[in-house]
C-alpha cells in the first residue's frame, strides 16, 4: 500500500596680593598671604562597556537525520507512525526519542475514512493530536494534525540571532525543550545589544517549526 503523505566644568582661581608697604621697616620680614580658590576637577564616570556581537549564522538551520524508516512493504500503521514522528523532530529541530501513539490505528489498514486521537511524546515531552486516515484497497493517505509542537531552545536562539543586528547575548525563556502552540504569542527572548542594551522579542513557531521573531 503507497503512502502519500537587537559636561564642561570651568574652574577659575583668583589670587590677591598688596603693594603697601609693611609697617616694620625696620626689619624683620612679613609674609604676604595668598589666598587661593579650591580646585576641582572634573570626577570620571565610567564608560558603558561595549560587548562582542554574536555570530550570525550564514547556514540554514539543519533538517535532523531521522533513522529508523520502516520498509515500504511494513504495516499502514507502522509507516504513518514514523512519518509523524519524523515530521516532529524535523520541526523541533532536532533528533530525539518520539514516539506516536494513536489507539486504533491497527485498524487502518481497512479500506474507509479513519479518525483519531494521538499522543506525539518528542524527547519527554508530550502534545496532542488528531489522524485522518483514508486507506483505499492499495493505497491510503493520512493528515495529521495539532494546536501544538515542540522545539528546541537552540533553534528559538538561532532564528533570533538571524533576526537581530548587533545581539550580543540571546536568552528565551523556555526548557532545552518546549511544547508550545503555534497560536499563541510565542516564546519571550531578551536581546543583550553590543551597546549592553536589553530588547524583548517573541518568537512565535509555526506549526512545521519555523521561527517568526519580532519586536515585544
Amino acid at each position: 500500500m503507497k503512502l502519500h503523505g537587537i559636561a564642561l566644568l570651568g574652574v577659575l582661581a583668583l589670587a590677591g596680593c598688596s603693594d603697601t608697604p609693611a609697617d616694620n621697616a625696620g626689619g624683620s620680614p612679613t609674609s604676604s598671604g595668598t589666598t587661593s580658590a579650591p580646585s576641582s576637577a572634573p570626577i570620571p564616570t565610567a564608560s558603558t562597556p561595549s560587548l562582542t556581537p554574536l555570530p550570525t549564522p550564514t547556514k540554514p538551520w539543519p533538517t535532523p537525520s531521522v533513522k529508523g524508516a520502516p520498509e515500504s512493504d511494513a504495516p499502514l500503521a507502522q509507516r504513518i507512525r514514523f512519518a509523524v514522528s519524523k515530521q516532529a523532530q524535523i520541526a523541533a529541530g532536532k533528533a530525539a526519542t518520539t514516539t506516536v501513539n494513536c489507539p486504533g490505528i491497527e485498524s487502518a489498514e481497512k479500506p474507509g475514512q479513519h479518525s483519531l486521537t494521538c499522543t506525539v511524546t518528542y524527547a519527554g515531552k508530550s502534545y496532542p493530536g488528531k489522524l485522518t486516515i483514508d486507506a483505499k484497497q492499495y493505497s491510503a493517505t493520512y493528515k495529521f494534525t495539532s494546536e501544538s509542537v515542540a522545539i528546541v531552545r537552540p533553534k528559538v536562539v538561532d532564528a533570533v540571532q538571524r533576526t537581530v543586528t548587533g545581539a550580543a547575548k540571546v536568552t528565551c525563556t523556555m526548557d532545552e525543550v518546549a511544547v508550545v502552540k503555534h497560536t499563541s504569542q510565542g516564546i519571550s527572548c531578551d536581546v543583550t545589544t553590543v551597546d549592553n542594551a536589553v530588547q524583548p522579542y517573541r518568537a512565535r513557531i509555526s506549526g512545521n517549526g519555523q521561527v517568526l521573531v519580532t519586536k515585544a
